[in-house]
C-alpha cells in the first residue's frame, strides 16, 4: 500500500516556518522517504501569512498534492485559511495562545510555547516542539529528527542542540500520550539512505554552474534568483571563483561579458525586472560574439509584480530582448537534476557557439525541494572551444570574426599570444574593425545567424510521457513537468487517454522534428504559467503548429495535478 501525505506548516513571517519545514523535510529525507516541498510567501519580513508545504511519499513526488492531511498553525489566521482545505486531517495548535475552542475534532491542542518554556526555560524552543509533535502524531522514529537538530544548531553550542532535542521530545511524547488518532499516517519503518538528496532549483543551478567550471559571477540580489549566486558565492574559495555583487543589474552582465572576453566562465543571475535592464549588454553580447549565460529566475510582472510568486512570462521577453537579430539558446529545466545538468550545458553551448545562453526557472522551481539522486559529475565535460598556444603560433594572421561555413569563428584571448584580438560594438569585419558597408553588413549578419542551424541540432527532442498514442495530448515547458506528468498518470489511472510532450529545449526548435512529434495526435492542450500562452505562440511562429487549445494559470500560483484535472474538465475535454 503506498503512503502518501501532505504537511503544511503556517504562520507569519518570523515564526519560524521555514525552519520547522527544512528540517522536518530534511528528516523525512534521510529517513529515505520521498520528499516534496515548496513555499509560499510574502514579500515582507514580519507578519502577513505564509505557508511552507512537505508532501512526503514513499514513491517519488514532484509536484505538490492538494489534499492536506495535516496543518502546523502557528498564528489564528493559518486555522481560518487553510482548516477547509483538510479532508479528515489534523490540526496542531497551541489552542490557549490563540484563544480558539477545541470543539471541532480535527483540533488538537499542542501547548508549544508551555513546553518549550517547561523544557528549555525559552519560547524559543517552540518550533522544536511542534516538530517532534508532527513525528509524535505520524508514530515516526524520533532519532531522524535529532540528528537534523544537532547538525542545524551545531555550531551554537550543545547547550542549544541539548534544548532543541529535548523539547522536541517533550512535543513527541505530549502527542502520543495525548492523541487517540496518532500513527494514522504512519509510514511504518522507514530506513536510512545516503544515497538521495533533497535539494531546490537553486542550489541545483549553483552546483551546475561550480560543475561546469564557471570562474565569474556577476549579480544584483533579486528574488527569486539570489540563491544561485548566493550558493556560488559560500562556496567561491573552494573552487576559484569570483562573485561579484554589481551596483545593478546593467554592470552585471556588462562585468560578464568582460570577464568572458578575457576567457573566464562566466554567469549571471536575475529575474525579469533586473533582466529589463540588461537588454542592452545582450546586444553587445550578440554583436562581439562574447559568451554568456543568463540564469532568468521568472516571477509574476509587469513592474515590481508578485515579487514572492511563480509565472512563466519571461519566454518571449527572453527571445526577443535588445535591437536587432542575432543567434541565442533558451534552456528550461524542469526537475534540479535537470537544472544541474542543463546548466553545464548551458556554459557549454555558450562557449561553442559564442552565444548568450539563457537557463530559464521560476520561483516554483527555484524554492521546492525535490528528492534527486545524487547528480553524476562523471557525465559533465568541460570543452572550452578555444584556439590552442600551438595553433595560434602556427597562423600568420588571427581574424576574430572569420567567416565560416558554421557561423563560427576561432576563438582566442587577448593577450594569449602575439596576435591581436579586436572587437567593436559596431558592425565590424573580420579583423573586428568597424565596416558598415552594405556588402560587410550581409556577409557578417549571416555569418552569426548561420549559428542557429548548428545550435538547433544540440537541442534534445522532448520528452513523450504516457502512451505514445492518446486522445488528448498535454504539452509543456520546463517547471510544470512534476505536476503534467502526475496528473497524466491520474486521470489515465481513471480510463482516460492522455500524455504529455514536455520541452526543456526551448529555443531554437528543430521544427521538423517537432511536427513530427506532434501533428497528428489527438486534442493538444498547452499547459503554461502565463496569461498568452507563450510557448503555443513560439510553436506557431517557429513550427507552424497549432494547438487545439490553452490551459493557462496566472495568480501566482503554481499548476498542482489536481488543478491541471480540474480545469480539463471544465473545458469538457475529458
Amino acid at each position: 500500500m503506498e503512503h502518501d501525505i501532505s504537511i503544511r506548516i503556517g504562520g507569519e513571517a518570523g515564526q519560524g516556518i521555514q525552519t520547522i519545514g527544512f528540517a522536518l523535510a530534511k528528516t523525512f529525507q534521510k529517513s529515505g522517504l520521498y520528499v516534496f516541498s515548496t513555499q509560499y510567501y510574502l514579500s515582507r519580513v514580519r507578519g502577513g501569512n505564509n505557508y511552507f508545504q512537505i508532501r512526503v511519499s514513499d514513491r517519488p513526488v514532484r509536484a505538490m498534492s492538494d489534499r492536506l492531511d495535516m496543518l502546523i498553525a502557528l498564528d489564528r489566521a493559518s486555522v481560518e485559511k487553510y482548516m477547509d482545505d483538510l479532508n479528515e486531517g489534523v490540526v496542531l495548535l497551541d489552542a490557549e495562545e490563540f484563544n480558539i475552542p477545541s470543539h471541532d475534532k480535527r483540533l488538537f491542542d499542542v501547548p508549544f510555547q508551555k513546553i518549550a518554556t517547561d523544557t528549555g526555560g525559552s519560547k524559543l524552543y517552540t518550533n522544536a516542539v511542534a516538530m517532534g509533535a508532527v513525528l509524535g502524531l505520524l508514530c515516526f522514529e524520533l532519532n531522524h529528527l535529532e540528528d537534523v537538530l544537532r547538525d542545524t544548531f551545531s555550531q551554537k553550542g550543545e547547550k542549544i542542540v541539548h534544548s532543541n532535542v529535548l523539547a522536541a521530545r517533550a512535543g513527541y511524547e505530549h502527542v502520543q500520550n495525548n492523541y487517540k488518532g496518532k500513527c494514522k499516517y504512519s509510514f511504518g519503518k522507514a530506513s536510512r539512505t545516503s544515497m538521495k538528496m533533497l535539494i531546490d532549483g537553486n542550489d541545483a543551478v549553483g552546483l551546475g554552474a561550480l560543475a561546469a567550471g564557471v570562474q565569474f559571477l556577476a549579480s544584483y540580489p533579486m528574488t527569486p534568483s539570489t540563491g544561485v549566486m548566493d550558493f556560488v558565492a559560500a562556496h567561491a574559495d573552494r573552487f576559484n571563483v569570483v562573485v561579484e555583487q554589481a551596483e545593478d543589474e546593467i554592470s552585471a552582465l556588462n562585468m560578464v561579458l568582460g570577464a568572458s572576453f578575457a576567457g573566464a566562465r562566466a554567469m549571471t543571475t536575475t529575474s525579469g525586472g533586473g533582466f529589463c535592464l540588461m537588454a542592452e549588454a545582450l546586444g553587445l553580447a550578440g554583436m562581439t560574439e562574447t559568451p554568456a549565460v543568463i540564469f532568468l529566475g521568472q516571477r509574476p510582472g509587469p513592474s515590481t509584480g508578485l515579487p514572492t510568486m511563480t509565472e512563466q512570462g519571461d519566454l518571449l521577453f527572453a527571445l526577443h530582448a535588445s535591437h536587432g537579430e542575432f543567434p541565442r539558446c533558451i534552456l528550461a529545466p524542469k526537475t534540479p537534476d535537470d537544472a544541474f545538468y542543463l546548466t553545464s550545458k548551458a556554459f557549454d553551448l555558450a562557449d561553442k557557439y559564442q552565444v548568450p545562453v539563457f537557463v530559464m526557472s521560476d520561483q516554483y522551481l527555484i524554492d521546492s525541494q525535490f528528492t534527486c539522486e545524487r547528480f553524476d559529475t562523471s557525465k559533465i565535460a568541460i570543452h572550452r572551444h578555444l584556439l590552442s598556444d600551438d595553433e595560434l603560433g602556427t597562423m600568420g594572421t588571427y581574424k576574430r570574426y572569420t567567416i565560416t561555413p558554421d557561423g563560427i569563428s576561432p576563438r582566442a584571448l587577448p593577450g594569449q599570444s602575439r596576435h591581436l584580438v579586436v572587437a567593436d560594438s559596431d558592425e565590424h569585419n573580420e579583423e573586428g574593425h568597424i565596416d558598415q558597408t552594405a556588402d560587410n553588413r550581409i556577409l557578417m549578419m549571416e555569418k552569426r545567424m548561420r549559428k542557429l542551424k548548428g545550435l538547433t541540432m544540440e537541442m534534445e527532442r522532448p520528452e513523450v510521457y504516457g502512451p505514445q498514442e492518446a486522445d488528448i495530448t498535454l504539452i509543456g515547458w520546463g517547471s510544470s513537468y512534476g505536476p503534467l506528468t502526475e496528473a497524466v498518470e491520474l486521470l489515465n489511472k481513471e480510463g482516460q487517454s492522455l500524455n504529455l510532450v514536455h520541452f526543456t529545449h526551448i529555443y531554437p526548435i528543430n521544427s521538423e522534428e517537432i511536427r513530427n512529434i506532434i501533428t497528428g495526435k489527438g486534442t493538444t492542450i498547452c499547459v503554461e504559467n502565463n496569461a498568452t500562452g507563450q510557448f503555443a505562440k513560439l510553436l506557431k511562429a517557429e513550427a507552424d503548429i497549432s494547438v487545439d487549445m490553452n490551459l493557462l494559470r496566472y495568480d501566482g500560483m503554481p499548476f498542482t495535478p489536481g488543478y491541471i484535472m480540474r480545469a480539463l474538465y471544465e473545458k469538457k475535454v475529458i
